[in-house]
């Protein structure tokens, strides 16, 4: 048994006191592990446009302070009553969603949207008992989306931890935990394209380029990256992309652009922006009787998807996808095992690292687009 088993851990934490304000190396108390919930020492962690755009407040009610933090690898130190299929030392990712294993969506084979552990945005206080496991000087500190990984220490669910090779470096597959299983999942889980088809990604950021990736895994033999930065298509080569369309250059909708491109329409299509004419756009450039677009962003709670029903009645499908479709305990191994088996190469998507004393420059890295993903190295 771990030696602060049980016991009060102080250790640092980057808190978010305020919105959108550089956040703050602290000393806090991380409390030990309740039932069903386990403590884990974060090795390495990295900053997603999620953690950015909760950090900023927008659109939400704000709740300061907290501790943001949702892609991570790091070792279970502890766990609590009713942890059955963890112990102390096992290899782990955090994930911003979790499987429960016993209601509907977590014993479907279809559905990855677990009742009791699904996200949760406004949630600052655990399951168990509604309180924080983090303080400092008395005043609690809230969590994120259970995660809240940007401190040496944390306190999750077993649900949200998917138990990992331990021979993985955990500073490369951390990325897996949330975007870059998403963007892969998109297309490998749902678009499934056939080997020689065509696909069309729009977005060309983290999650657009995983989706790319999943159809160079695919074999895909056409894969065109839509973005309105052309500065991005460089960089998109080396996820698979063959061709590239800027919206800005035509005068007329790209969906016709990509039909006329393909002949009538690309075989599947990802949406990776959150744009609702992106989403329609994705939509409407699929090749009528078999094609699927794909919808991965999160839009406006207001925006409004418009388009003509024929299109539908054509046999184009359309559908969405939340985190690729993985179930977290169950599957996310399993994407760790293609990294490991050189199936999926993660390390591209690595574009900077910093140690932890340098967190806020990874969010100026971000803000900038300079970016994919920043590790943030709590090891030292």
């Amino acid at each position: 048994m771990s030696s602060t088993a049980g016991q009060v851990i102080k250790c640092k934490a980057a808190v978010a006191w305020e919105a959108g304000k550089p956040l703050v190396i602290e000393e806090i108390e991380v409390a030990p592990p309740q039932a069903n919930e386990v403590r884990v020492r974060i090795l390495f962690t990295s900053l997603c446009h999620t953690d950015v755009y909760f950090w900023e407040a927008k659109g939400q009610t704000p709740m300061f302070p907290r501790i943001y933090g949702h892609e991570a690898g790091g070792i279970v130190e502890s766990v609590g009553e009713g942890v059955t299929d963890l112990k102390e030392g096992d290899h782990v990712l955090p994930i911003f969603t979790g499987e429960c294993g016993e209601c509907r969506h977590c014993k479907s084979e279809e559905s990855n949207m677990c009742d009791l552990l699904r996200i949760n945005t406004d949630r600052g206080v655990m399951l168990n008992d509604g309180k924080t496991r983090f303080s400092k000087d008395g005043q609690p500190i809230y969590h994120f989306l259970g995660t809240s990984t940007f401190s040496e220490y944390t306190v999750i669910h077993f649900g949200c931890l998917a138990k990992i090779n331990p021979a993985a470096p955990l500073d490369k597959v951390c990325i897996i935990s949330c975007g870059l299983s998403t963007g892969l999942g998109a297309t490998l889980n749902v678009a499934k394209p056939k080997k020689g088809q065509s696909v069309a990604v729009f977005g060309l950021g983290a999650v657009g380029l995983a989706a790319a990736e999943g159809a160079r895994i695919s074999g895909a033999s056409r894969i065109i990256g839509v973005d309105m930065n052309a500065s991005r298509f460089e960089q998109a080569k080396k996820f698979g992309c063959t061709e590239f369309v800027n919206p800005k250059d035509y005068d007329k909708p790209v969906q016709e652009v990509i039909a006329e491109m393909t002949d009538g329409g690309v075989d599947r299509a990802v949406e990776c922006t959150g744009s609702i004419q992106a989403m329609i756009s994705a939509f409407e450039c699929v090749h009528d009787g078999w094609g699927v677009a794909v919808l991965v962003g999160v839009p406006n709670k207001d925006d409004e998807f418009r388009t003509h029903p024929f299109k539908f009645l054509c046999e184009r499908t359309l559908t969405g996808t939340f985190f690729g479709n993985y179930k977290p305990r169950t599957d996310i191994p399993g994407v760790v095992e293609k990294y490991m088996n050189k199936e999926l190469d993660v390390e591209k998507f690595i574009t900077h690292s910093v140690p932890f004393s340098e967190i806020n420059k990874a969010f100026e890295l971000m803000l900038e687009g300079k970016s994919l993903r920043c590790i943030i190295r709590l090891d030292a």
